[in-house]
């Protein structure tokens, strides 16, 4: 298939579009940056656009001739990040590639929100039909932008949303690097009890599951994607551990007066525009409950998270160790 990915030069993105090209597809990519695999993607055949969702000229022109969209760009969670970044890029991008694709005669549009749109997950484990609850602009946008997509599929355009958990592996710059860079000192600061559930995706599971849902024959609906099991997060630690063949000692502290500096250092930062060190989302990590069932889309897409997460951690920090991460 001819397969547009947006957002295409991030972590997930350049995962998704390699995987795709490996799979023997026409690939090609939407982002406004370059990113750590162009080079890759381009040796595999992949053609790299950079340009905006925001552009229309430029979406016109990506979405021609395109069989299936994979929509994974958006505004991702800066703290000084003005608002109406969040709602231009996330909705109003959602909708300009919505309604450019359909022009376009796009088979399918296969659009990446968030777990996050559940927000504290209340009764574990939760799935699709679990509460909307969106805890920050990033989140709310998200699910603004499932809404306009949806509305499109009213109008005939295939549409299948898929809501990723925690994603990681080889390549990921984000929270994963710093629990292994926290594992690796030996002592890891647990700001509460660590009984809170954390439910990881390990990169080529979810990969598995967006190039399926782009296909012809796949349901259409919405789909928590995610590795089979959630976890503490003490016993994602201690598991990191293992990965690494290395011990740690968990110590731990009371999270409130973590949460009280992290809103104190918002409130000085955000006039400044300047990215706090420290916000209360990455606190809420710490006592927040992200944990899901993914029955729906293993009964309804075949989805077969093969890699587990003791797999999946050990070739992550063997990514980290070769890249001098570690």
């Amino acid at each position: 298939m001819k397969i547009l990915v947006t957002g295409g030069t991030g972590f997930t993105g350049a995962a998704l579009a390699n995987f795709l090209a490996e799979q023997g597809h026409t690939v090609t990519v939407l982002d406004t940056k370059a990113g750590l695999s162009d080079d890759e993607l381009r040796r595999k055949g992949v053609q790299i656009v950079y340009g905006s969702v925001t552009d229309l000229p430029v979406v016109r022109q990506c979405v021609k001739d395109q069989e299936v969209v994979q929509h994974l760009a958006a505004a991702f969670r800066k703290v000084s990040l003005p608002k109406r970044v969040y709602r231009e890029v996330n909705v109003e991008g959602t909708r300009r590639l919505c309604q450019e694709a359909q022009k376009a005669g796009v088979r399918r549009v296969v659009i990446c929100s968030t777990q996050g749109v559940h927000g504290d997950v209340k009764e574990i484990p939760g799935n699709e039909d679990s509460p909307i609850a969106p805890e920050d602009f990033y989140q709310v946008t998200k699910y603004e932008a499932e809404e306009v997509a949806r509305s499109y599929g009213a109008k005939g355009l295939e549409i299948s949303i898929l809501r990723p958990t925690a994603i990681y592996g080889p390549g990921d710059p984000g929270r994963f690097l710093m629990i292994f860079r926290m594992v690796q000192k030996g002592r890891f600061l647990m700001f509460g009890d660590g009984s809170a559930c954390y439910h990881p995706v390990y990169i080529d599971n979810l990969c598995a599951g967006f190039a399926r849902a782009g296909e012809a024959d796949a349901p259409l609906g919405t789909y928590l994607i995610a590795d089979r099991d959630y976890v503490t997060i003490a016993d994602l630690v201690k598991r990191t551990a293992a990965a690494m063949g290395t011990a740690v000692k968990i110590v731990q502290l009371p999270f409130w007066p973590l949460y009280a500096a992290s809103t104190a250092c918002e409130a000085l930062c955000m006039p400044l525009r300047i990215e706090p060190p420290l916000f209360r989302r990455r606190a809420d990590w710490y006592r927040q409950n992200r944990a899901f069932r993914i029955d729906r889309a293993v009964r309804e897409l075949g989805y077969d998270p093969a890699i587990g997460l003791d797999e999946g951690l050990r070739r992550t920090g063997d990514w980290y160790r070769a890249n001098a991460y570690l």
